[in-house]
């Protein structure tokens, strides 16, 4: 299924979005990768939703991506006698362990983690931000803190500690389930939420197995602090804007997204902007100015995809939600401004034979009369790379992995083709011009450029770069063994 963009579309299910009809809708509007959401669901929703995206692929003969993302630790306070209560900007106000429920002077707070980490000064936030708290002094089960920001404090709202990285197991015994559960059923792609340093990821990595890639949440300050060395140990990045925005002032937030997206696009690493991006269209038919133009700058950021959460999981106007994205993209990609913005963002990295390969390929393509660029990949390294180059043609990523190919859903640009076992250059360059002329990029008049590694099928090969014509006989008359 050719899409007329290049960035890719990630589309949360839930209660919204749980029919074949509704999936399938949704893929033919223009969603990539699908997200399940493992804070919602159970373990049989979960695999039955993963089973219909399956039939979808299978019927429209269309590579689908998948992407569970774990809940991750969740603090919450405990509950109220009078199961809410008002704060005041001023009043004193206490956390504790103590099991018993809140008034308008303390709650429980059930993580003495918390509390270990904790320090006079550092700040607590509630409900999404929306309560503050400054902590004037601690222990090992309490803090008296001074209310910053009032207002309602209810049962088991969120809590955010944003001034300390807290000693806290980035899997909870939860996500150790849910991760083998999901790694088990078959997805593509696994979020980590709440990461804080690099040995989060590698934690769940080795729990995962390589039975799929991992993408990490940025939505902490210590993980913006740390981003460098979570890029290293991550497949992909998310910058979750949801909770960073609470825990950073918002206007921090922008140029850290910019700067992510940059970094990982410079990685060859796929980045996904999140949070709140047509919010509107959970009620409404029709999105802002403002989130129009939000979801804009995200693709001219160069962002490899931008993802709806509960627009399309739980709105009333999924299909439209994503209808709208997929049209904002597609104009978006049509300004000549998009254009000069990304190829001025190009980062010059050739520190490899296949960063050479792949950036000679993306110079011939715009310099000459080529319609688009077959590369061959057995784990996908090769088609990052050619994406991070940013190409004004297409990106076909050939490949005889099922897996390579759904992961590569999430990355811009790429169009994936199954192909079988290959042995023979020969036969890559005849694959490549039959799935060109069979996608609607090329016909037989017309020349493509297939990038590929020998020997075959062993990744990090990437060693040859080939102009070839569409016509199937020039290639046989012509093209070396």
């Amino acid at each position: 299924m050719r899409r007329l963009r290049s960035v890719k579309i990630v589309a949360t299910l839930g209660p919204a979005s749980s029919t074949y009809d509704m999936i399938r809708a949704l893929h033919e509007a223009g969603a990539d990768v699908f997200r399940l959401n493992m804070s919602h669901g159970s373990h049989a929703e979960i695999a039955e939703r993963h089973a219909i995206i399956r039939q979808v692929e299978k019927d429209l003969d269309s590579t689908i991506g998948i992407l569970a993302d774990l809940q991750g630790p969740k603090l919450r306070v405990g509950v109220f006698a009078n199961g809410e209560e008002e704060l005041e900007e001023g009043a004193s106000f206490r956390l504790d362990l103590a099991e018993e429920e809140g008034t308008a002077k303390r709650v429980t707070l059930p993580h003495p983690e918390i509390f270990a980490a904790l320090e006079p000064g550092a700040h607590l936030l509630v409900n999404d931000g929306k309560i503050r708290l400054k902590v004037e002094d601690c222990g090992k089960d309490f803090a008296d803190c001074t209310v910053i920001a009032g207002g309602t404090i209810s049962n088991r709202k969120g809590v955010n500690v944003p001034d300390v990285v807290l000693p806290l197991a980035a899997l909870s015994e939860k996500d150790r389930n849910d991760l083998e559960f999901v790694a088990d059923l078959g997805v593509d792609w696994l979020a980590l939420s709440f990461v804080q340093r690099a040995e989060d990821v590698t934690e769940a990595r080795a729990l995962c197995k390589g039975r799929a890639a991992i993408l990490s949440k940025i939505e902490k300050p210590a993980a913006v602090k740390a981003f460098e060395e979570i890029l290293e140990v991550s497949d992909g990045i998310m910058v979750a804007r949801g909770d960073l925005g609470v825990e950073l002032p918002v206007q921090n937030v922008p140029p850290i997204q910019k700067r992510l997206i940059r970094r990982c696009r410079a990685a060859a690493k796929p980045v996904i902007v999140a949070t709140q991006m047509l919010e509107s269209m959970i009620e409404s038919p029709m999105p802002t100015r403002a989130e129009v133009s939000d979801v804009a700058t995200a693709i001219y950021e160069g962002s490899d995809a931008i993802m709806l959460s509960a627009e399309s999981a739980a709105g009333d106007y999924p299909v439209e939600a994503v209808t709208t994205m997929n049209n904002v993209a597609e104009e978006v990609e049509s300004d000549p401004t998009y254009t000069e913005i990304i190829e001025a963002s190009r980062a010059a990295k050739r520190a490899t034979v296949a960063d050479g390969i792949v950036a000679a390929a993306r110079e011939i393509a715009e310099t000459t009369n080529i319609k688009a660029i077959c590369c061959f990949t057995s784990s996908g390294t090769t088609a990052l790379l050619t994406a991070r180059e940013r190409p004004r043609v297409p990106i076909i990523a050939m490949t005889s992995s099922v897996g390579t190919a759904r992961r590569l859903a999430l990355t811009w640009g790429t169009e994936c083709v199954i192909t079988g076992d290959l042995e023979r250059f020969k036969q890559a360059v005849v694959n490549a011009a039959r799935a060109a002329r069979s996608g609607g990029y090329a016909d037989e008049n017309d020349q493509i450029l297939v990038t590929a590694g020998v020997p075959f099928n062993t990744p990090g090969t990437t060693n040859i770069l080939r102009v070839a014509p569409c016509d199937e006989r020039l290639i046989y008359n012509t093209d070396p063994e």
